[in-house]
């Protein structure tokens, strides 16, 4: 186990490299040192001398991939790209370019993301999986068809549309939640309960016909038809047998998904105001923050492969014939 580990480990070194790499490329097309210099500088007359000054103080100066003045080794160590990145992978991720404490911004916007991306998961988790059952227990009746087509609908509107709906119904016109904002303790739980309630609903329809189609895989089965055979009624065949040898398909979705909950959700933490790290990589992104944006993407890729590695060990707490 410790050597499978530890060789997924040596196998994550060059994925978070690259992901690098395509960072540094895609945000450097895009913006020069220069302009961001500006962008946050935000003075109407901004220097030359300003420019450079505030380029040397965030090593914004040193040349990106390749340092044509340095010999030897240094044409490459002493770049922008060796010399961020080797800090990333020792989780130092600095000071933002507005001269903030990443490690701390992060530490502070961890909560608010988790109070709705937790909750958001484990009730559609839940919820998916219990109405996923009962349709396949009245599988080609009348109920399973309809709900697949009201599954499919759910399917074909853009979440966007839930947020603002779900604003404006239960907001502006019914007043039962606040529109957005955010508060600490349990005051906040009236600011998460819509966020919460729209995120489980736009996932419904994908989320129940995703885990229906793995059950009615296990239905047909030579086991379930055995265990009909021994005179178990279908609801204990279900849930002592379908559900149980469903859960490794059913592990590769959820145990990826759990690391990432760290990072949030874009979009719905931007629409509702919840100071996460979702829309903490939003704002970097708009405020041109690369020490930001780059600290965020490599720390989603991070728990990613993490979540990788997670679902492959727990796989043989379902599956014993399994072997690292």
């Amino acid at each position: 186990m410790f050597i499978y580990i530890l060789r997924r480990i040596l196998y994550a070194v060059p994925i978070l490299i690259g992901v690098n790499l395509i960072t540094f490329m895609l945000f450097f097309m895009v913006n020069s040192p220069d302009d961001m210099a500006r962008v946050q500088l935000g003075a109407k007359q901004v220097t030359p001398q300003m420019i450079e000054a505030w380029k040397v103080e965030r090593g914004y100066d040193k040349p990106l991939f390749y340092n044509a003045e340095a010999s030897g080794v240094e044409k490459v160590t002493k770049t922008l790209f060796v010399q961020e990145s080797s800090k990333l992978f020792r989780f130092d991720f600095g000071r933002s370019d507005a001269n903030r404490d990443i490690k701390e911004d992060i530490k502070a916007r961890m909560g608010p993301s988790l109070a709705i991306a937790l909750p958001t998961f484990l009730i559609a988790l839940v919820t998916n999986i219990s109405l996923a059952l009962l349709l396949v227990l009245f599988r080609g009746t009348v109920l399973d068809t309809t709900a697949m087509v009201i599954a499919v609908m759910i399917m074909s509107v853009s979440g966007l549309f839930y947020i603002i709906a779900g604003q404006v119904l239960f907001s502006k016109i019914w007043h039962w939640v606040p529109i957005s904002g955010y508060a600490e303790g349990w005051e906040g739980i009236r600011f998460i309960i819509l966020p919460v309630l729209i995120g489980v609903f736009s996932g419904l329809g994908s989320g129940v016909r995703w885990y229906r189609s793995i059950f009615l895989e296990q239905i047909n089965q030579d086991y379930v038809r055995t265990a009909r055979a021994k005179g178990l009624s279908e609801v204990r065949v279900l849930f002592s047998h379908v559900l149980k040898n469903g859960m490794l398909p059913i592990l590769t979705g959820v145990v990826v998904i759990i690391p990432s909950l760290f990072m949030g959700s874009l979009i719905m933490e931007s629409f509702f105001g919840i100071p996460g790290l979702g829309s903490y990589t939003i704002d970097a992104i708009h405020a041109q923050d690369f020490a930001i944006v780059k600290a965020m993407v490599f720390l989603g890729s991070v728990l990613y492969i993490v979540g990788l590695i997670l679902t492959d060990i727990s796989y043989t707490l379902f599956d014993p014939r399994v072997k690292l």
